[in-house]
């Protein structure tokens, strides 16, 4: 086998899959059809669970320098300013990073990137993939070479993070239904001066459409995205000069646009994929799954899917969980794109529909309805929870068990466990849950109650999993109380933060009967350790 893993595609999904199959030890090969990173990208906004993973990788710090917090979402109509959003502590409760980071999609990669190349891997770039065949125990790839040569490598899996027109998903004969939307959108990265609130986001309603202004780093820096004016659709060139007076009546005449390093029109589609997976074969990303832009969700959830698949891939190569466990991602996942789908599409089209009453509705009421509405705190908890992605569950997964006991305002198996501050032991430090927990491995949360026995729940897989007995504690009481979870209570945590298994009293039995049945785990010889990440060496060589 030349590489466990092929990765098809370094955009951020790509880049993502590398990074955590890089962490856990898996060698890997990432390559790319383009001669290298992106320069320029639509995606703009990097939502609170992104944040969290990037903490988790040490690249929160790099994220949080190198964009910007939106502290609101401003609203216009007609020209004029109509309602203000606060956005910029809406979680404050829920995640460490309660707001919307202004981050552009290339600048994730540069990030990725530069943390891929610390783990040794490479990207090869002017690489692209033109036919692989499947066999029980592996794929054969024939990859199209720089100087234009075809060689074929050995690998166990291939992850399609190919994009729109994946090569992985035709040649797998995956469908990918639904349409593009009518409309055509344009961006632009400017330097410009008007009305807008710097340091937020604001957002142009018109009778046709809307106009988003997405701050950026530097002075008077907006990248703006919006919809074509109907007299310029059809037209097969439009440039941004002639795009500003369009864009200036809806703005603001004082509106002045010094200067455009990058402008494109594009269309959008929503579709999502029949399969995500095709025996050895993976999708992730927009090679599964695209939609609108409303919600600045695409992207976020491409590194979703990407979070969500790399454990489980490790795990079934490193020989430590049955292949049965793979299953889940597609189980896990494609009910997450078409609910976004959904969703993105209504939010969509209520934004863009024709027609007079649609045009008040947008211009007139959307604004201070929406304003009013973010007064409520459910309504700001349930818009944060959506929007960040904190709030995506996994409840029917067949890695998902709740035991009796749980009461209904607890976290439930499949949930994301909630971000808290605890002492971890007695008259210890408070410490922040989501930093000090490895995720490469499962937890063990228990609370309440003695764990003498905890440890033979875990026979053959002690390494992969760490036991937390949380003391009693006023401290821990109140956080545990504002989470909803009972003072006595155990929880199992998967590598991606997600519960797999509660209950209210813990037996080792259950647990282990967990893991074997549900998780697919196998014991191992008690002589044999967890893989540890391979030299660089090892990786630069099977990339």
């Amino acid at each position: 086998m030349d590489t466990d893993v092929l990765i098809v595609g370094a955009g951020p999904t790509g880049l993502m899959l590398a990074n955590q199959l890089a962490r856990h030890g898996v060698r890997l090969m990432i390559i790319d059809r383009h001669s290298g990173p992106a320069q320029q990208t639509r995606a703009m906004a990097v939502q609170a669970r992104t944040l969290e993973i990037y903490a988790r990788m040490g690249l929160a710090e790099t994220a949080l320098a190198r964009g910007a917090i939106a502290g609101g979402a401003n609203m216009w109509a007609n020209g004029r300013w109509t309602a203000r959003i606060p956005i910029g502590d809406i979680g404050k409760d829920l995640s460490a990073f309660p707001f919307v980071l202004m981050l552009g999609q290339d600048e994730n990669e540069r990030i990725l990137g530069e943390s891929l190349g610390g783990h040794g891997v490479d990207v090869q770039w002017n690489t692209e993939l033109v036919a692989f065949e499947q066999s029980p125990g592996h794929v054969v790839a024939s990859l199209k070479q720089p100087d234009g040569s075809v060689r074929q490598i050995r690998a166990a899996w291939v992850a399609g993070c190919d994009g729109s027109r994946s090569p992985v998903r035709e040649m797998s004969g995956i469908v990918f239904p639904g349409a593009p939307y009518e409309q055509t959108f344009f961006v632009a990265d400017t330097e410009a001066t008007g009305a807008m609130k710097a340091g937020e986001l604001n957002v142009y309603l018109w009778q046709d459409g809307f106009h988003l202004f997405f701050p950026m780093r530097g002075k008077d820096r907006w990248r703006v995205i919006g919809i074509l004016p109907k007299d310029m659709r059809q037209r097969d060139t439009v440039t941004f000069e002639e795009l500003v007076p369009a864009i200036a009546r809806e703005a603001g005449t004082d509106l002045v646009f010094k200067s455009c390093d990058w402008f494109s029109t594009y269309h959008i589609h929503h579709r999502a994929a029949a399969r995500f997976r095709d025996r050895r074969c993976f999708l992730l990303g927009d090679a599964a799954h695209i939609h609108s832009p409303m919600g600045a969700q695409g992207m976020n959830t491409g590194l979703q899917d990407a979070y969500n698949l790399a454990w489980k891939l490790a795990l079934v190569i490193q020989g430590r969980a049955d292949a049965a466990l793979l299953d889940s991602y597609e189980q896990e996942r494609i009910p997450v794109a078409q609910r976004l789908l959904g969703s993105t599409d209504r939010a969509f089209q209520l934004i863009v529909s024709d027609g007079w009453l649609a045009g008040l509705l947008r211009t007139r009421i959307l604004a201070r309805l929406a304003a009013f509405a973010m007064t409520f705190e459910r309504v700001r908890t349930l818009a944060f929870r959506t929007i960040s992605q904190i709030g995506i569950s996994y409840r029917a997964s067949p890695l998902s068990r709740t035991l009796p006991g749980v009461t209904e305002t607890a976290p439930m198996a499949g949930d994301r466990f909630p971000w808290l501050t605890l002492r971890l032991r007695a008259n210890g430090p408070t410490e922040d849950l989501y930093q000090t927990l490895d995720d490469t491995c499962f937890h063990l949360l228990v609370f309440g109650q003695h764990v003498p026995e905890a440890a033979a729940a875990f026979a053959g897989n002690a390494d992969l999993v760490k036991i937390h007995a949380v003391p009693a504690d006023p401290i821990n009481d109140v956080a545990l109380a504002r989470a909803g979870i009972p003072r006595q209570s155990f929880y199992v945590l998967r590598p991606d933060g997600h519960v797999a298994l509660c209950g209210e009293r813990l037996e080792a039995s259950v647990i282990e009967r967990y893991l074997r049945e549900q998780m697919h785990l196998r014991a191992v010889p008690r002589d044999v350790t967890r893989s540890q990440p391979a030299a660089h060496g090892a990786h630069r060589a099977a990339a």
